[in-house]
């Protein structure tokens, strides 16, 4: 799950990591009291969308008077903001963040993330601040240190004190650095988060070390346990489908292709996408029903890849094992008779109760094909859609 980052700062400031005052704003208006509130010369108004690469593409701006911050609210609330994370449809703007301005001397970059080749966490650091980090790694991969933590002990004040002299912060502020370092990291296993990335993490003029962005990211299966993190999602932000599949405890991502894909088994799932890519189609989503799905999980399962208009044809891939090809069937019949199945529909089916199911498709009168194997099956569905 995906946070903005004031709502990303507020938790932070929880555990004593600094960040500049700021406040959020849902209208023009409320942008100028802000300000006004802030007291400081020089603000920054700052888009807030669940994707990076903001200030590229036009969402931030820094306003010396409160004319400027009106103009700029306005310019941008309502905006659709394209980024390289955002793909070519953008994101629109519906909240800002109004944030005093920062005295930089310095730009870095701190973040953390599982790495899974070591099974631990990882705290990477680099002196390129303020870029794209992904550019710095492909290009200048050198100059991303790294430091691998025991989970056991955390973070150590001297892996902390490493990496601030490895990417030259200031000696006179390398002990705000460190704790700087180990607040993020206490953060980051405290509210069981997947990724929190700091770009940039500035040196300022009167000597502090503060997080002037913030990304945190958290795991959903830990959510549980955070019902405050829970708090903070922006549903706007997020795909309706993937919303609606959540409530039934799917596992769904929309994809940009056309071939919709029910599959029971995450393997199996990226599987049946490779295949499908294999055979020069695109598959529109990644879709696991998992093993233990009811007739009813299975039907609105086939409703969400109906709802996309993007759909041009579906391809049920079912090996049950502990899932039943008869309640694939059921499901798959039930949602397409309420609906109205109008699109190409390959069916291929193995395993657990695979003759009954294949008698209920088969008896349903849905306009369908049989496929014998998964690659038939991927075949099938390409050339329908094409």
């Amino acid at each position: 799950m995906n946070i903005h980052e004031y709502q990303g700062k507020e938790v932070l400031k929880q555990y004593g990591v600094a960040v500049p005052e700021g406040k959020v704003a849902f209208t023009v208006d409320e942008a100028v009291e802000a300000a006004k509130e802030l007291g400081t010369s020089v603000v920054v108004v700052k888009a807030q969308i669940h994707a990076g690469g903001r200030g590229k593409a036009g969402g931030v701006k820094v306003a010396k008077n409160l004319d400027e911050v009106r103009a700029y609210a306005s310019e941008i609330l309502g905006k659709t903001l394209v980024t390289h994370q955002t793909g070519p449809e953008g994101k629109e703007v519906k909240r800002l963040l109004i944030e005093q301005g920062c005295d930089i001397k310095k730009e870095y970059y701190v973040g953390v993330v599982v790495d899974r080749a070591t099974g631990r966490v990882v705290m990477m650091a680099s002196e390129e601040g303020g870029t794209e980090i992904e550019e710095v790694a492909e290009h200048s991969p050198e100059k991303i240190i790294k430091e691998v933590i025991d989970p056991a002990v955390g973070l150590l004040p001297f892996q902390a004190q490493r990496l601030a002299y490895a990417i030259n912060i200031p000696k006179e502020l390398v002990r705000k650095a460190v704790q700087f370092m180990t607040a993020l990291y206490t953060a980051f296993v405290d509210k069981d988060c997947s990724i929190a990335e700091i770009n940039p993490l500035v040196v300022t003029g009167d000597g502090n070390v503060m997080a002037l962005d913030a990304k945190l990211n958290f795991d959903s299966n830990a959510l549980f346990r955070h019902m405050d993190i829970l708090a903070l999602r922006d549903l706007e932000e997020e795909d309706a489908k993937e919303i609606e599949a959540s409530k039934y405890d799917l596992s769904y991502i929309a994809l940009d292709g056309n071939i919709g894909c029910m599959v029971n088994g995450a393997g199996l799932a990226m599987a049946t996408m490779d295949i499908i890519k294999h055979y020069g189609g695109d598959p529109a989503n990644f879709l696991d029903v998992g093993g233990g799905a009811t007739k009813e999980k299975v039907t609105e399962a086939f409703k969400i890849l109906l709802s996309d208009a993007n759909v041009k044809g579906i391809f049920v891939n079912i090996f049950g094992g502990i899932m039943r090809c008869d309640v694939i069937a059921e499901g798959v019949v039930a949602a397409a008779r309420e609906l109205g199945l109008e699109r190409p529909l390959v069916v291929r089916l193995e395993g657990t109760n695979v003759e009954l199911g294949k008698k209920i498709l088969n008896e349903s009168g849905l306009n369908l094909v049989a496929a014998d194997s998964m690659s038939d099956g991927a075949q099938k569905i390409v050339a329908l859609v094409k």
